[in-house]
């Protein structure tokens, strides 16, 4: 498994348990990166705040999308782990230029099949797939990613 891959685990993770407890993620996140740091573990891969950090600055709009383009669902009647591999790869697919689309949408559909239900990977596969094609209509600017 990439060290990309791993960090978007652990960024569903921690978008995962703050929605579960109604936590806030930054709080997670903080939570997680002290623990690993008393305990002597490595810290955690930065892309994981920069996916964490970039879905909380952007999740009224995330929300919104998937709201409008996933019909028939709501967000509160999705899956709570389906909701959140949703706005973290949502976040991937539309602010982050520097993952290609397929790159993001095939990582989201794997962790959709390790993750939730039979259905659920399809239902994750065509609501992100619906989101790529009508991304240059929406005027989202990209976050801006140095090296």
């Amino acid at each position: 498994m990439s060290a990309r891959s791993k960090a978007r685990k652990r960024a569903l993770d921690i978008l995962y348990e703050a929605d579960m407890r109604q936590l806030e993620p930054l709080d997670v996140l903080a939570t997680q990166t002290n623990r690993r740091a008393s305990e002597g573990e490595p810290e955690l891969n930065s892309y994981v705040t920069d996916l964490v950090q970039g879905v909380i600055a952007n999740q009224e709009r995330i929300d919104e999308l998937l709201s409008t383009y996933s019909l028939g669902w709501s967000l509160d009647r999705m899956p709570a782990v389906d909701r959140s591999i949703l706005r973290l790869s949502t976040y991937e697919v539309l602010y982050r230029d520097d993952i290609p689309d397929t790159v993001a949408i095939s990582e989201a559909v794997a962790l959709a099949q390790d993750l939730s239900t039979d259905e659920s990977s399809s239902f994750v596969n065509g609501l992100l797939a619906r989101l790529s094609e009508v991304k240059p209509r929406l005027g989202i600017e990209p976050v801006v990613v140095s090296d």
